[in-house]
């Protein structure tokens, strides 16, 4: 039998981070029951609202489908949810928002009254936000959504812990996202905090939790989802799809291009047969392509063939759109954006990788030797979940075994292909262990950590491959790509801020949102640091057009360690004479390792849209990566890339 116990799915990003809630300064003494459940009560909903604004903004940045999360609210017993109940389908509690978004699970309600809309509670569609529940351990359901726990009047920390365990912990994307909000399950127990971490912080507890402070100042600042999507899209009328009681549009100011409904409809069209032109690079290899004859006849007659006159119309008796005009328009407006090819670099033939024979350095793996008590204590009771048992599963006749069966488990360790070195590093485990333990205390350790000893090994392998590869080839699969829409989680009360004025609080710039650009391709942008934004100033002065790219408009990868991750770069801008890909860093990051893998990937990414360019004549693409400390209002965009762009 393995085991793979709860802690360990938790560490390995499988699950949920489990955190208890608290508010800022919380002091319960004086205060009644009734009083501290309100509290609590109020400040999940917030909580709640809160994550829901994060869970949207985080799967329109990632075209990933929205998560609509719910509370579970543990009641007491059926008199004390019924109470609940009423107090939260008022009109004094939130306004009466959640009268028709609640519902009550227990055995006094007909399940015809809820079960349906419990199964549901995962559909976007259905209203259900917040759920009441009796006696949680019994009568739990499996669900991804569950984002926030209010137990109420609960009993022992120990018990409130083990009520938590399995409620909730699953993701939503089947994976951890590296978002927090999006990670995170919260548990709101003002009045049980202390007593809680206390009991989560034991040696042998399951899990350890998160600890999230909740401000009071924040309490009034409401956040919603602001999506922007580029100038184009709003210009032909384009929405995005999923909107939510929490979105807002971006650049609702600006005025469509076509007024007409039925032109309207027709550029629309339009736009959605050049963006399947995109991926006909040899017959439209750039932007500027779309202007030829031939290429706006075919996109005419697709748009013709597509076209349908409106309901309650038959066609013939309504005035037509002029299609060419209307294509024509289209088409530039397009052209107003930047080329951004879709480029591969693909292996030509087979790949061999591995890994070289290396001495492990093994100094640091001191694991004490597993007592024969606790090793028999936890056999009889079965509590997988602590350490030891917990990452041991089927006994190996030889200690070498387990070290190989836990490495060929990672996806780029092939045992057919890397037996010998697989078991020289095992046997340099064992006799490691073997040097302070005895044989059978070495045998018990390797089967108890197993997992963990594999990874400390697999992250030195690391180290020491290697990759044989006869040639690669470059494959632009579009000549141009869509601008993706942004999302961002800003707060409803503060205004747009003007990108040419420093805000106020340059220590927490994620929270502004600025606008009033001239040049800019999306109407509102986010920046990370001043120096961002005062090189959008530079930018917005000097480009002829930029943006910050959403998330996945590049395909860039890099490589950090095992991991292959995916590259963004900052800003892109198209001067007369090329189009600049620059990266603002702090000073002091300017020689990181990870800093420098994403700039070389960026340096072969530009080599290869350049080249492609020349070839269809396109402008050159550049690297630019400037420190901070050189980024002021009397630099231009020239200037920075002469001085900080690749050569």
């Amino acid at each position: 039998v393995f085991g793979y116990p709860l802690g360990q799915a938790m560490e390995d990003g499988f699950v949920k981070e489990p955190a208890v809630v608290t508010r800022k300064n919380f002091n319960p003494a004086g205060m009644s029951p009734e009083e501290i459940e309100r509290i609590k009560l109020e400040d999940g909903v917030r909580l709640h609202e809160s994550v829901k604004v994060e869970l949207e903004t985080y799967a329109r940045e990632t075209n990933n489908l929205i998560v609509k999360p719910f509370v579970l609210v543990v009641a007491q017993d059926t008199t004390h949810a019924r109470e609940l109940l009423a107090l939260i389908q008022s009109s004094v509690f939130f306004e009466g928002r959640y009268k028709e978004r609640v519902i009550q699970v227990d055995t006094s309600v007909k399940e015809e009254d809820f079960v349906d809309r419990l199964l549901k509670v995962e559909h976007t569609d259905e209203p259900t936000e917040i759920v009441i529940h009796v006696n949680m351990l019994q009568e739990g359901w499996d669900v991804t959504n569950l984002y926030t726990i209010v137990p109420l009047r609960a009993a022992s920390a120990p018990r409130l812990i083990e009520q938590t365990i399995g409620r909730g912990l699953r993701l939503p994307y089947g994976k951890r996202t590296g978002v927090t909000a999006v990670d995170r399950l919260n548990i709101v127990a003002h009045d049980k905090f202390q007593e809680i971490i206390d009991e989560a912080n034991r040696p042998d507890s399951a899990i350890h939790l998160k600890t999230v402070v909740l401000d009071n100042d924040d309490f009034g600042q409401k956040t919603a989802t602001i999506v922007s999507q580029s100038q184009l899209a709003t210009q032909l009328g384009i929405k995005p799809a999923d909107t939510t009681g929490s979105t807002k549009m971006a650049g609702q100011d600006v005025q469509p291009v076509f007024t007409k409904p039925e032109e309207q409809k027709v550029a629309q069209i339009a736009y959605e047969v050049i963006r399947k032109l995109e991926n006909q690079p040899s017959v439209v290899p750039t932007l500027a392509h779309l202007s030829k004859p031939e290429v706006q006849a075919a996109i005419v007659k697709a748009v013709q063939e597509q076209h349908r006159p409106a309901q309650m119309e038959l066609e013939g008796t309504t005035e037509q759109p002029d299609f060419a005009a209307v294509v024509a328009k289209t088409v530039a407006l397009v052209q107003q954006t930047i080329d951004i090819p879709r480029i591969l670099v693909v292996p030509k033939g087979a790949v061999k990788a591995g890994f070289k024979p290396f001495t492990l350095k093994l100094d640091a793996l001191k694991y004490p030797a597993v007592s024969e008590e606790l090793w028999v204590q936890m056999l009889r009771t079965n509590e997988r979940e602590l350490v030891t048992l917990g990452h041991g599963g089927i006994e190996e006749n030889r200690m070498e075994d387990y070290i190989v069966s836990g490495l060929v488990d990672f996806d780029d360790v092939s045992y057919d292909d890397q037996a010998e070195l697989l078991y020289d590093l095992a046997s340099q485990t064992v006799k490691h262990f073997c040097g302070y333990l005895t044989e059978d205390e070495a045998h018990k350790v390797l089967r108890c950590y197993q997992r963990d000893i594999a990874r400390f090994i697999h992250a030195q392998m690391q180290e020491h491959s290697w990759e044989d590869v006869v040639d690669y080839e470059v494959v632009v699969s579009k000549g141009y790509t869509e601008f993706k829409p942004s999302a961002y989680t800003y707060s409803v009360n503060e205004p747009t801020a003007d990108y040419k004025v420093s805000p106020a609080d340059k220590s927490n710039m994620a929270k502004y949102v600025f606008a009033g650009f001239k040049r800019c391709l999306y109407p509102v942008q986010k920046f990370d640091s001043e120096a961002e934004r005062v090189l959008a100033v530079i930018l917005d002065r000097d480009a002829e057009k930029w943006f910050k790219p959403a998330k996945g408009q590049f395909q860039i990868f890099y490589k950090q360690g095992a991991a292959t991750l995916e590259y963004q770069p900052d800003f892109v801008a198209e001067t007369k004479e090329a189009i600049y890909m620059l990266e603002p860093k702090a000073s002091n990051q300017m020689g990181d390792v990870i800093v420098l893998a994403k700039k070389e990937s960026a340096i072969k990414w530009c080599k290869n849209a350049s080249d492609y360019a020349a070839a269809n004549g396109g402008k050159p693409w550049r690297y630019v990566l400037i420190p901070h400390t050189a980024i002021a209002e009397n630099m231009t965009v020239d200037g920075l890339a002469g001085q900080y762009g690749d050569r």
